[in-house]
């Protein structure tokens, strides 16, 4: 299930309050009857190549940035409550506004939420898309409510139920409003940021490539479309049916393992890492499809995507969950080397591959990665039975 399970990845260097050249945006924010008292805010966004986090003071219900893009961005704007200094960002205090290039006024009227923004072509497209959007968003949020409740009662059967209903909707909700609205709008100033959340954190090529040949020239030439192109690219080589790009990387010892050694079985790359919840909540159906297939010719390697200086955290998780397989990591958080080699843009991500070592399938979660197992051990008993009896 993408939207619940999913780590986004923001693959990019940070940079705080970085402005090396001259800004050609100026933002001019007011507040207007807004209940707390807003002391500061932040824009998070991502510009030529870096992700920067900025602030600005309020002063008398206003506040300024001076940004610089070359192309439009979709800036995540936050305040903090002044009043409240150790309250929770929530929803009621985070607004996401689409800039380019000039003079922006966003004005919010009655909570931080409610932005009126003039001056941006970008954003009227993107209110456009969050209009269509919706109807969708308000069966999700009920959906993942009813998730969040039945695990909470470890009702796993209604759980699953609804995990499916979600997945369901979320995919109707790509086609019917990300990928309509890409095709009628092609040239749009937020195409490529439509496609982005159309492709998702799991990039299918065969869905997605189609509609990046229909974007202008102009977007596919920019900053942001050479680098989606180039993710475009990555996934063709990590796609079913490709051989697996081979690595090498440290285990918990130290010791070099090449994934090309392992091959001769079935085996699992396990994207993961000891931070990540999702991915330490999946770790028991892991462990007991590995207990239930090791014996029969399947292995587990884990690329763990822990932070620096987090080797014992890392070496804590796979004891506390009982991760008795093999297991490597550069500790460089998103920026490990295999994760980047396979365009890993979130986890718990895998890939499960054949003893020539050629992708026979990705992000088996759940039951399903036990059901893919059972049904090609079952076939090789089967294979081996008719053989056997065919030799007597």
């Amino acid at each position: 299930m993408k939207k619940l399970f999913a780590i986004v990845l923001l693959a990019l260097p940070m940079a705080v309050h970085a402005q090396k050249v001259k800004p050609n945006v100026q933002v001019k924010g007011t507040l207007k009857n807004i209940k707390d008292t807003l002391s500061i805010i932040y824009a998070n966004y991502a510009a030529n190549g870096k992700r920067v986090v900025d602030s600005a003071n309020v002063v008398n219900g206003q506040y300024a940035f001076n940004i610089t893009v070359s192309e439009p961005v979709r800036v995540q704007f936050s305040a903090k409550n002044a009043a409240n200094k150790k309250a929770r960002l929530t929803q009621r205090n985070v607004a996401s506004v689409f800039i380019e290039p000039g003079i922006i006024n966003v004005a919010s009227v009655d909570s931080f939420t409610n932005v009126s923004v003039k001056g941006s072509k970008s954003h009227i497209e993107f209110e456009k898309l969050n209009l269509a959007s919706k109807p969708y968003d308000s069966q999700l949020e009920v959906l993942y409510k009813q998730y969040s409740e039945f695990n909470k009662n470890k009702n796993k059967v209604a759980a699953d139920k609804v995990e499916a209903s979600i997945d369901s909707l979320d995919e109707k909700q790509r086609e019917d409003v990300y990928g309509s609205y890409l095709k009628k709008n092609p040239n749009s100033p937020i195409a490529l940021y439509t496609l982005k959340t159309y492709s998702g954190y799991e990039l299918l090529v065969d869905k997605v490539e189609p509609l990046f040949n229909l974007l202008s020239s102009t977007v596919k030439s920019s900053p942001a479309g050479v680098e989606f192109k180039a993710k475009i690219e990555t996934a063709k080589l990590t796609g079913i049916g490709r051989e697996a790009l081979d690595f090498t990387q440290n285990d918990t010892l130290g010791v070099a393992v090449k994934l090309s050694s392992l091959r001769g079985k079935y085996l699992l790359i396990d994207f993961w890492a000891s931070w990540c919840g999702p991915c330490r909540r999946e770790n028991p159906n892991v462990v007991k499809v590995f207990n239930q297939f090791k014996d029969q010719g399947f292995h587990i390697i884990g690329v763990s995507l822990d932070q620096p200086n987090a080797k014992e955290k890392w070496l804590k998780a796979i004891h506390d969950d009982q991760l008795t397989w093999t297991h490597v990591s550069d500790l460089k958080y998103w920026d490990n080397e295999v994760a980047k080699l396979y365009g890993i843009q979130a986890i718990p991500q895998n890939l499960l591959l054949d003893p020539d070592g050629k992708i026979i399938a990705k992000n088996l979660r759940g039951e399903a990665l036990g059901k893919k197992l059972e049904s090609i051990f079952s076939k090789q008993s089967n294979v081996k039975s008719e053989a056997q009896s065919k030799g007597k």
